[in-house]
Parts: structure tokens; sequence; C-alpha cells
């Protein structure tokens, strides 16, 4: 997922964006609306009020003029006139600052999910291996396998983006809803009792350090 952060304050826009590109995301920075309005592939935008050439509210107005992208405003201005207007002018979203980095994670996930639901709904395929989200099945060959909601859960958002690395944080937000999880082993647990039950392990490849894959079809 692209995401485009819009913020003139390098203390902010930088620890931000590293901390996106951990949990898996491709981050671009701008500190200026109009090198906002010019970026192209956006997935969501975090966007600042305080610019220093287009107030943030202009910039929210036009971007929603012309697309659909989620828009989530991150500013220290937390009147509720404030918080009104910007949700007025097309922001799905408003987050003020200081903020949890939990919170505004769930909050871009929350926000792309309503702007595309069905594509989350979509069946997943990997080769002879078939996960759909609507009837919470899995199948394999044609034969269907027996998960638990976690191990489904696990497996759906490997699926996402076959060959992709996903980080073990990313996994416990995802599948546990914890931004680390209680036992530093959960996720490897379970990616161990979907291997067994997958048949073969190379289906879940290990990146030592950090996290794991879908691997190729066995």
């Amino acid at each position: 997922m692209n995401v485009l952060v819009v913020e003139d304050d390098p203390t902010i826009a930088e620890p931000l964006a590293d901390g996106l590109r951990r949990r898996g995301y491709d981050v671009v920075v701008v500190a200026t609306g109009a090198a906002a309005l010019q970026a192209d592939g956006v997935d969501v935008v975090l966007l600042d009020l305080g610019l220093p050439d287009i107030d943030g509210y202009d910039v929210c107005r036009q971007l929603r003029a012309t697309s659909d992208v989620p828009i989530i405003v991150v500013t220290a201005r937390g009147d509720e006139t404030d918080r009104v207007l910007g949700l007025e002018l097309g922001a799905d979203d408003y987050i003020v600052k200081p903020f949890g980095f939990r919170e505004l994670v769930a909050r871009i996930r929350a926000v792309t999910r309503r702007v595309a639901p069905r594509s989350d709904d979509r069946p997943r395929r990997a080769g002879p291996l078939e996960l759909d989200p609507r009837t919470r099945r899995v199948h394999l060959d044609g034969r269907e396998i027996e998960l638990t909601p976690k191990e489904f859960d696990l497996l759906a958002v490997l699926m996402e983006e076959p060959g992709v690395v996903v980080s073990r944080r990313r996994l416990a937000e995802d599948v546990w809803e914890s931004g680390w999880y209680t036992h530093s082993r959960t996720v490897d647990v379970h990616v161990g009792a979907l291997r067994r039950k997958l048949g073969d392990p190379a289906w879940i490849e290990t990146v030592r350090g950090i996290g794991f894959r879908l691997g190729r079809t066995p």
C-alpha cells in the first residue's frame, strides 16, 4: 500500500515514515500542498493542515474533487470546528497530534477497508490453494482444509500478496489486534500449525529476523 505523508516538519515526517515502512507500507513524504496534489499512485493520504504554501483544507478540497483516495487529516488543530470542517471538505478521518502510532495504523486500515470493502472479500488464490473470505473456507487441490479462526486470518494476510514478506508485528496487529503479542512465539506457533495442515512447509517461508511470506507453489 502506498502512503503519502504530507508534512513539512521533518521531526514528525521522518519518524512517521520510518514507522510505516517497518509495518510494510511504501511511503512518500512531501512537504508542500503543491507536491501533494501532483502525487500519483497513492492509496491513502496523511495530510497535515499547516503547510507552507497551501492551506491543508484547500489541499483536502482539491484532492477530493479529483480523487476518491482516502484522506486522514493529521494535525495539531483539535477544535471541533476544525474537525467538522475537515470532514465536510472530504476527509475520511481526522486525528489530532500527538497521537499513538498504533491508533494511526488502525485508522489507515479502517479507511482503506471502507473505501474498497469488496476487494477484501474477493477469493484469493495461489496455485492450488484457494481462500474465500466470505465463506471462510480454504481449499487445497480441491480438498477443504479445516483451520482455526486465527489460522485462517493468518493465511488470509499472507495471501493478500503472495511472495511479499509480512512482518511478525503486522501479523500480530492484523490477526491478534495487538501492537505486539503477549508471547513472543505466538505467531511462530500458529505458522507451524498452518504449515502442518497445508502439508508442506514450503507454503510459508520464514524470512529470518523479519517475518513470513507465502512461498512458491510446492
